[in-house]
């Protein structure tokens, strides 16, 4: 677009762009050129500085404020030659400068100038509009992630659908937090007889949505609800369940891991065989924390050697180890969510650290004592956990009367 008050001007500078091959549209004030810009923007200006009405400089920021979605390159023709005119005009938002009498060389070199200009600006334009499309497509699929998300959190929960219960001279109360959407813990129980329980605590590698499709799985295979699907347990010649002892219940784990699985993921686990009566405990340690009784007396115990995680290699072996629990004490298995928690400091939590927040929290019983476990967890470590939080408190409080 060529704007000039006088007609000849105009006719000189669109001729010698016609030329050249451009399509020009002329104005004779700057009023009439934004008319006209109004329904067909131009994508270069050649604007008169001194004009009656509206100058160029003020035309040319009416002209940016009514053009917004693509750059308008603007060229001020102007007789002024001070480097302070010149400059008044960039700060009013020219690009660039003619000075009349107006070369044909100089022309065309300003204009293939300012075409390049429009031509990088285009393509920004391009990929940014790219960009916003493409950040919107993965804000929609990230919304729908979050919401599947949201009701795979509620499932996994569901896995551990009792919390707590009773056995008349013993409890059992399950703790599962995960530190995101779904996590790789997995805690319970399942009674084997009349006087046994089966409780455990389980730690898949990783987080995320792989960890809690294999904690989901675990979780069938340690059914309560189903006996015949929980490989803990076999049918007896009396066609009554029994358990295995924990030591092939490791082995036998693995195998399924390694060899129906076939993932990359690994867990951890500690796995009690309590008999009610007794008090005596059978474990299994494979790669978890170890587990803690907590004393009647507020004396604090780990036991077990560690062991290999389950599904890392094969064959492997598990030792099993026996304790006894008296009226009062309880038995805590816990993931590496408690024990590795770290302070500001990044000093982790550690069994001398769950010692004293078990001996702080003594005075609770059940749920109790593990809600309060977790609130002093979270003044050591803060409100987000790095990693899962889970653990099962089994309380003896003696002998079942049959």
């Amino acid at each position: 677009m060529v704007v000039d008050d006088s007609r000849m001007q105009r006719k000189i500078l669109s001729s010698q762009l016609a030329r050249a091959g451009y399509s020009v549209t002329e104005a004779g004030s700057a009023e009439d050129a934004l008319a006209l810009a109004e329904i067909d923007p131009p994508d270069l200006v050649i604007s008169d500085w001194m004009m009656p009405g509206m100058s160029g400089i003020e035309f040319c920021q009416a002209l940016r404020a009514q053009v917004k979605e693509n750059y308008v390159y603007f060229i001020l023709l102007t007789s002024k030659t001070e480097s302070a005119e010149i400059a008044r005009g960039l700060d009013g938002g020219a690009d660039d400068f003619l000075t009349k009498p107006v070369s044909g060389d100089e022309l065309r070199a300003r204009i293939a100038a300012g075409e390049r200009i429009l031509g990088m600006e285009r393509e920004l334009t391009d990929k940014n509009r790219l960009l916003s499309s493409t950040l919107g497509e993965l804000q929609a699929l990230y919304d729908s992630v979050d919401r599947d998300l949201m009701e795979a959190k509620k499932l996994q929960q569901s896995l551990v659908r009792e919390r707590h219960r009773d056995f008349g001279k013993a409890e059992v109360s399950l703790l599962l937090r995960p530190s995101g959407h779904v996590g790789g813990d997995l805690v319970g129980f399942f009674p084997i007889n009349a006087r046994r329980v089966g409780i455990f605590s389980i730690d898949v590698s990783g987080h995320g949505i792989t960890s809690a499709l294999m904690t989901a799985r675990l979780a069938g295979y340690l059914s309560g609800n189903s006996p015949e699907q929980n490989i803990a347990l076999v049918l007896t010649e009396f066609g009554i369940y029994d358990a295995r002892p924990p030591e092939e219940l490791a082995e036998q784990l693995n195998r399924v891991v390694m060899q129906e699985m076939q993932t990359e993921n690994y867990f951890t686990m500690v796995y009690a065989d309590v008999d009610l009566i007794s008090g005596r405990v059978v474990m299994v340690q494979a790669g978890h924390p170890h587990p803690a009784i907590q004393r009647a007396d507020g004396r604090v115990e780990f036991l077990g050697k560690g062991g290999l995680p389950i599904g890392l290699v094969e064959p492997a072996d598990w030792e099993a180890f026996e304790a006894l629990l008296l009226p009062g004490d309880r038995l805590f298995l816990m993931s590496d969510g408690i024990t590795e928690a770290e302070d500001a400091q990044g000093v982790q939590l550690g069994e001398a650290g769950l010692s004293r927040l078990m001996a702080t929290c003594r005075d609770f019983s059940g749920a109790d004592f593990l809600e309060s476990l977790v609130l002093h967890l979270t003044d050591y470590a803060g409100d987000e956990f790095g990693d899962d939080v889970s653990g099962v408190l089994f309380e003896f409080h003696g002998a079942k009367e049959l």
